[in-house]
């Protein structure tokens, strides 16, 4: 499979069959029938729970000779009867070896055992007393073992690798591995494995499986993988115990499928994998690299099968700098606004500076640098006095918005000032010969230019510092007049890219101090995004909106993400922004947007190359001293190539 050819995915899932407790016959129909399913969808992958072809609670029945031949023999027909499939499957099984009995899991595919893998670390605590059985699989000695009429590699040394192309690569490991202080799979993920699979069998308490799914979710981060994960089910003897039937798919931290606990049906979940954002975030994470505790492994070579995807089996949230769960917004809200002060503060204290100056224009951003000012002054127990909020109407101010900064500034109590600069403006347009009815980027600019220069001069007069209000999005596409609103003394909004700042500006107007700051900001974010530097119609309404003639920020600020986060290339960008804005937009509309992105980003950069100092908030920052180190003259043509083909 071509992996550039499929977006970078591979599909993998989670199997919960319905066991029988000791009976292999039984069991095994189950996972042919699963694993048969699993191709049918799609899959390149699937895992079974642990010990699924006995099932995990056999108890003393594991020592009789009866049981390991029948699991043997039913691994001969699960091999028989899913011979013509190309998913590599993982089922758990017992399997003796020089006189000692391991808990193993079993990779096959097309009828043959591509390797067997026996569990590392074997519990011998309360519930799970597995040493009274099996033995831990880092005592083998012979690194073969013949099953099903086959030889077999045998050991924990074992790493899977795709013959075609080594990028897909994956590893195992078994319940109890998971939860020592060195997993199996951290050496594994250092030795290339990409995607960890897990066969266990972990009972069900309270609060457990939270514990469980944070576990899962930390070791998928720490090792920069995808981490499949499947436990037995309710088909299990509940002598003493229950088992809940956990199926968990993660990729790097994130949550991407979860089964239903104590499902009395049998399950499979599925998903994509992003294997090509995982090598690129490990390519970018220097110390993963270059970690010495490596293990040396014998690499198993197998063919992957499945066709090109052409839908994932996946969420593409639209909004990937905005928090999914309402349940998280309080939190991260007051988090962004706590590392925005942060910045404030500490460079205020440093300069011995107890004034800051801000141009209030009625829009989002400076309405939420206003509001991060306000919030750093109670920090540094200062009156909101010193703060000198400037509005500044120009020749396409409107009445609305106007009244929109005139009212937020009243409702915040910061010190107002006016200074109408249209006057200043007119006067510079004769000084440099400009026709004022031209209405072009220097009849723009000039006002842009003067609104920095009143601000930096009032700033000097009261020792205090002029903040910033351009935000991410802007940066990215250098949507702003350089040395304009481009520069300022300090930038507190350049890590929040556009989507974020109207999230924030509502969630502060719905936890307002007070009622009319609330309603005001309300107004703000119904309000259309503009830079009103034009002249406004006969109605007094600005006809300039930025995202009519720029594009819809929610889309740049996905294509933001996905190529500064992951460097992912056009192509897929464009793959992934049609599903995640499906029925909202075509896809030549959000072609046309994308090479708007990409021709900006690359020539916008010169902007960035001297951008002020500001807050990184999330993982996608611009600062050219720190995350994004990009020649200002660098060339464009190789990403709007693959953009039009």
């Amino acid at each position: 499979m071509d992996l550039e050819g499929n977006n970078g995915f591979v599909r993998a899932g989670a199997a919960i069959p319905l066991v029988k407790v000791a009976d292999c016959a039984c069991n095994a129909t189950r996972i042919i029938e699963l694993i048969k399913e699993a191709e049918g969808k799609g899959l390149q992958f699937v895992v079974f729970p642990e010990l699924s072809l006995t099932a995990y609670t056999c108890g003393d029945l594991f020592h009789q000779q009866k049981l390991l031949n029948e699991a043997a023999g039913q691994l001969g027909l699960i091999l028989k009867s899913t011979s013509e499939t190309s998913v590599v499957a993982m089922l758990g099984m017992p399997l003796r070896s020089e006189d000692r009995l391991y808990n193993c899991a079993a990779a096959i595919q097309r009828g043959k055992v591509l390797g067997i893998v026996p569990k590392t670390y074997i519990p011998g605590h309360r519930e799970f007393y597995e040493e009274r059985w099996f033995s831990a699989g880092s005592g083998i000695r012979t690194p073969e073992i013949i099953i099903a009429g086959q030889v077999v590699p045998f050991g924990t040394d074992l790493i899977f690798t795709d013959n075609e192309d080594e990028r897909i690569c994956f590893g195992i490991e078994l319940c109890e591995d998971l939860w020592v202080p060195l997993p199996p799979s951290s050496y594994l993920a250092l030795a290339g494995a990409k995607i960890i699979f897990n066969l266990s069998a972990s009972n069900e308490l309270v609060e457990k499986n939270e514990y469980r799914k944070m576990l899962i979710s930390t070791q998928s981060a720490r090792c920069i993988s995808g981490y499949v994960y499947a436990s037995s089910g309710t088909g299990e003897s509940t002598t003493d115990i229950v088992f809940g039937g956990n199926g968990l798919i993660y990729e790097n931290g994130n949550q991407l499928r979860e089964a239903d606990r104590f499902s009395d049906s049998e399950q499979l979940i599925y998903s994509d994998i992003d294997i090509l954002n995982l090598i690129n975030d490990r390519a970018k994470n220097t110390c993963f690299s270059k970690t010495k505790e490596r293990r040396e492994y014998r690499n198993i070579r197998f063919d992957i099968g499945g066709t090109k995807t052409e839908r994932i089996e996946r969420k593409v949230d639209p909004f990937p700098f905005v928090p999914v769960r309402e349940k998280d917004r309080d939190t991260r809200c007051r988090e962004v606004f706590s590392i925005q002060t942060s910045g404030l503060v500490k460079r205020m204290r440093h300069i011995g500076c107890k004034n800051a100056v801000i141009g209030i224009s009625g829009g989002l951003d400076s309405t939420l640098a206003l509001l991060v000012i306000v919030k750093a002054f109670e920090k540094l127990g200062l009156d909101v006095s010193g703060i000198t909020a400037v509005t500044m109407p120009g020749f396409g101010t409107t009445g609305e918005s106007h009244k929109n900064a005139v009212d937020l500034m009243k409702a915040l109590n910061v010190e107002i000032r006016e200074i109408d600069i249209r006057e200043a403006c007119s006067a510079h347009f004769r000084d440099i010969g400009h026709d004022a009815e031209n209405h072009d980027s220097t009849y723009e600019n000039v006002q842009a230019r003067e609104r920095t220069q009143v601000l930096m001069d009032i700033a000097n007069m009261q020792k205090g510092i002029a903040v910033g209000t351009g935000d991410l999005s802007e940066i990215a596409l250098g949507w702003s007049t350089y040395n304009g609103d481009h520069m300022s003394m300090y930038s507190v909004n350049c890590g929040i890219p556009k989507t974020l700042v109207k999230y924030l500006v509502e969630w502060a107007a719905d936890n307002a101090a007070n009622k009319p700051a609330g309603e005001v900001l309300h107004r703000i974010l119904s309000s259309p995004i503009s830079p009103e530097l034009l002249p406004p119609g006969e109605n007094g309404i600005s006809e300039q909106h930025t995202e009519q003639i720029i594009g819809p920020y929610e889309l740049h600020d996905f294509f933001l993400y996905h190529i500064v986060r992951y460097g992912e290339n056009p192509g897929k960008v464009l793959f992934l922004a049609a599903i995640a804005f499906e029925g909202k937009y075509a896809h030549d509309e959000i072609k046309k947007w994308l090479r708007v992105f990409i021709t900006r980003f690359f020539s916008q950069q010169y902007k960035r190359s001297c951008m002020p100092d500001g807050p990184k908030v999330g993982s996608v920052a611009l600062s050219p001293r720190g995350d994004w180190r990009m020649p200002s003259d660098a060339s464009a043509a190789v990403w709007l190539k693959e953009l039009e083909a």
